[in-house]
């Protein structure tokens, strides 16, 4: 989380992000990187599964297939127009072992705890694509060892330290404005740092799989336009939007050329997605 920002105003703007992305399953990796994440584990019928931060329900759903009518799968999220789309999935699938909640996964109350995720809960704790988003990820990861049983499985996934090139250089010359916007991916940004902080956690028998969901892309004014749109609008780079309209304007046309002068081959460019996945237990 951007140290220079509250944690409400930062999640407020986490919501306000997904709540705006109606085509999210469109996304170039969102559904097979969840997909991937549940092929992973080894799932059996009747285990019960929590989905945190669930977004748009594909792990949940995944699992559920799985799982089976013996078994219970709960997705969790703070995004409304998140589940929105998650529950129409669900009704048109008519899967019925599946409950998806409007909750912080990082601030769950007391009534939430009694009712769905006491300690001890679930066979499997997953998270796709949203560790980075955390306010405090040691705390989230002892979160989830504390609700699997012993013997339960934790299953996320984090993106090296350099995915997205797109996005570095937009902080980097947002850095030129005074605009200090962290590198979302370092803390888990390698396998060595996974390791580290899911053992600290108190989990072992951990396995960190490494997989290239990397694409070509030509860095056209056009291309450079929309990432600074999707850069501009998220919880790690909004905060260009408080300097005034001139400097706005003057990091968004210095962002652009630098996009528009990444070295090609072919005209074309290689846009790092390294991706960690990270499987442990809880003995």
């Amino acid at each position: 989380m951007p140290t220079s920002v509250n944690t409400t105003t930062y999640k407020q703007q986490i919501i306000k992000d997904f709540n705006s992305r109606t085509n999210y399953d469109n996304g170039r990796f969102h559904v097979s990187v969840g997909q991937r994440l549940v092929e992973l584990v080894n799932l059996q019928p009747g285990q019960s599964i929590l989905d945190m931060a669930t977004g748009t329900g594909n792990v949940t759903i995944a699992a559920a297939k799985i799982v089976g009518a013996q078994g219970r799968v709960i997705g969790v999220d703070m995004s409304v127009g998140m589940l929105q789309t998650a529950r129409e999935k669900l009704f048109k699938l008519g899967l019925t072992n599946v409950e998806f909640i409007e909750a912080d996964v990082e601030e769950i109350s007391e009534e939430q705890q009694q009712n769905y995720w006491t300690e001890n809960s679930f066979d499997m704790v997953f998270c796709s694509l949203a560790v980075a988003y955390l306010a405090d990820i040691p705390k989230f990861l002892r979160q989830c060892h504390r609700l699997l049983k012993p013997g339960g499985t934790l299953a996320f996934n984090a993106w090296e330290e350099k995915a997205f090139p797109p996005s570095i250089i937009f902080r980097e010359v947002a850095a030129s404005y005074g605009v200090e916007i962290p590198n979302p991916n370092e803390l888990l940004g390698s396998p060595q740092k996974c390791y580290a902080h899911v053992y600290q956690s108190g989990f072992q028998d951990i396995k960190i799989i490494c997989e290239d969901f990397g694409w070509y892309f030509t860095p056209t004014l056009e291309y450079a336009e929309g990432m600074w749109q999707i850069n501009s609008q998220n919880a790690f780079g909004y905060q260009v939007n408080f300097l005034s309209e001139v400097k706005i304007q003057e990091c968004k046309s210095k962002y652009i050329e630098a996009i528009q002068g990444i070295e090609t081959s072919a005209n074309q460019a290689w846009c790092n997605a390294l991706l960690n996945f990270v499987i442990a237990r809880k003995i």
